[in-house]
């Protein structure tokens, strides 16, 4: 018996230090804990965003947006609620439901332009079950925000957070009126930083990704950190079913003051400009390009007379600065050129033939009209070497293909479609300008290129559609 106690007694010792010796190894081994446990409530932060966050009714007459094509799209669907048309022909209405954040006690409100987009009126319930009617600031499709101003005062008002702070894996809450059933609030957290989904008439987007559930009627509301800040603007969810699956959007706290204020100071917004065509750099173009690593934007095209073209920037540099700040992507640099006020000096550092240097260039407005030439390029998924015919650009087929009368190149008039062209992306109907950096009209003149090119894979300069990008081929033996 004496035996079987001792036995016992061992075992639970045993059993004890398998379950400590994890935690112990833990401490030793991991840098300590951020924080202390989650807390068990946030209706501290409820109670003092709540307030500031109403529900929007809009009525449209006539018409119906059009800014938005995808707008019926399951897989992408904009949530500011369905919009009920009544009527037929010339006097049809839509009502359409949103969320709108106070932003200043005396009554402006931040919202998205699709809620607001071509409404004769539009009336606000506020928390505290009043309702106003209100008057449109201003608005902006480019970043889709727009201001409403109601005739109230000592409104309750959200502060707006430094959006650029946030980080991947911070706790969030979304507010707003989802599909009209009232105030609501949802949490998750910052899923992920910079996403562009494509669908902003303009596609200015910088969002913040984040799985705190937001359906149709939250666009315009509220996403808040655990301060009660305000970090974003809730605009996108990107659905199968119409309804939340976790993935939601929302426009950056800094992005929509900076939009914010320029709306209520003048009732538009004026964005810096250079002038140029951007893609991103993939491994293929570093290497064709002599690049050591993939980085910065590449060059694919420049506006005649653009401050890019004064400041001597030419189709093939790859940006890899903006004003001494490292270029990670197209997308966040075009925003970083955006924000700066036109004719402010801007400094770009660039990469020509291996070699870095720095150039100064003055930004213009950007119109309505320019908006295509700072967009980036995006090459879409499409015999001989390269697995396609060529044949010369002539001014009838540049009519037919609707491209400007002084365009250069071979017209691409047949691709393989299991050969490197149709790999690449090339398509029949592109035309292929440049190879290797150097002009082509001929058919020889491409040979002469690829020749010279060796074992690396050729660069080519293509035009589809009136945009110019780049692609690198891997030429079969």
């Amino acid at each position: 018996m004496k035996n079987l106690l001792l036995l016992a007694s061992t075992l639970l010792v045993v059993s004890s230090c398998e379950r400590q010796t994890p935690s112990e190894s833990v401490t030793q081994t991991n840098p300590p804990r951020v924080s202390a446990m989650a807390p068990q409530s946030y209706a501290n932060v409820v109670d003092r965003v709540a307030p500031a966050v109403i529900t929007i009714h809009a009525e449209l007459r006539q018409r119906a947006p059009q800014q938005f094509p995808f707008q019926n799209d399951p897989f992408f669907k904009w949530f500011f609620g369905n919009r009920v048309p009544e009527g037929g022909g010339g006097s049809q209405v839509e009502h359409a439901l949103g969320s709108g954040v106070i932003v200043r006690s005396d009554g402006h409100i931040l919202t998205n332009h699709h809620v607001v987009d071509g409404a004769d009126d539009i009336r606000v319930d506020l928390n505290d079950n009043r309702t106003f009617k209100a008057k449109l600031v201003g608005s902006d499709p480019l970043s889709d925000l727009a201001v409403l101003k109601i005739d109230a005062s000592n409104l309750p008002v959200l502060a707006l957070g430094d959006s650029d702070q946030t980080r991947v894996g911070d706790v969030c809450l979304a507010v707003g009126n989802p599909l009209g059933v009232g105030e609501t609030v949802t949490n998750g957290i910052i899923s992920a930083k910079g996403r562009q989904t494509g669908l902003s008439n303009g596609a200015f987007e910088d969002f913040l990704q984040t799985d705190a559930p937001i359906n149709q009627g939250n666009s315009g509301g509220a996403l808040v950190n655990t301060t009660a800040e305000l970090i974003g603007i809730n605009s996108q969810i990107m659905s199968t079913t119409g309804g939340s699956i976790g993935i939601g959007f929302a426009i950056p706290s800094n992005m929509a003051k900076n939009v914010m204020d320029q709306l209520i100071k003048s009732g538009h917004v004026s964005r810096g400009q250079l002038g140029i065509g951007i893609q991103r750099v993939t491994s293929d173009l570093a290497s064709s390009l002599g690049l050591k690593e993939p980085q910065g934007v590449l060059v694919n095209s420049v506006a005649p007379g653009g401050p890019a073209d004064h400041a001597g920037v030419k189709s093939g540099d790859v940006i890899v600065a903006f004003n001494g700040q490292k270029v990670t992507d197209p997308n966040s640099f075009r925003n970083n050129v955006a924000r700066s006020a036109p004719g402010t000096e801007v400094t770009l550092t660039i990469s020509r033939d291996g070699h870095e240097q720095q150039v100064h260039a003055k930004l213009d407005e950007l119109k309505p009209q320019q908006e295509a030439a700072d967009q980036q390029a995006q090459p879409s998924a499409a015999p001989g070497r390269l697995g396609m015919t060529l044949q010369p650009l002539t001014p009838s087929v540049a009519v037919q293909l609707n491209l400007p009368q002084n365009t250069k190149g071979l017209v691409v008039t047949m691709v393989d479609p299991g050969g490197p062209a149709a790999n690449s992306g090339i398509q029949a109907g592109d035309v292929i300008q440049e190879v290797n950096r150097q002009p082509v009209t001929t058919p020889d003149q491409v040979r002469s290129a690829l020749q010279q090119s060796g074992s690396r894979p050729p660069l080519l300069l293509v035009s589809r559609g009136g945009q110019t990008f780049f692609v690198t081929i891997a030429p079969q033996g």
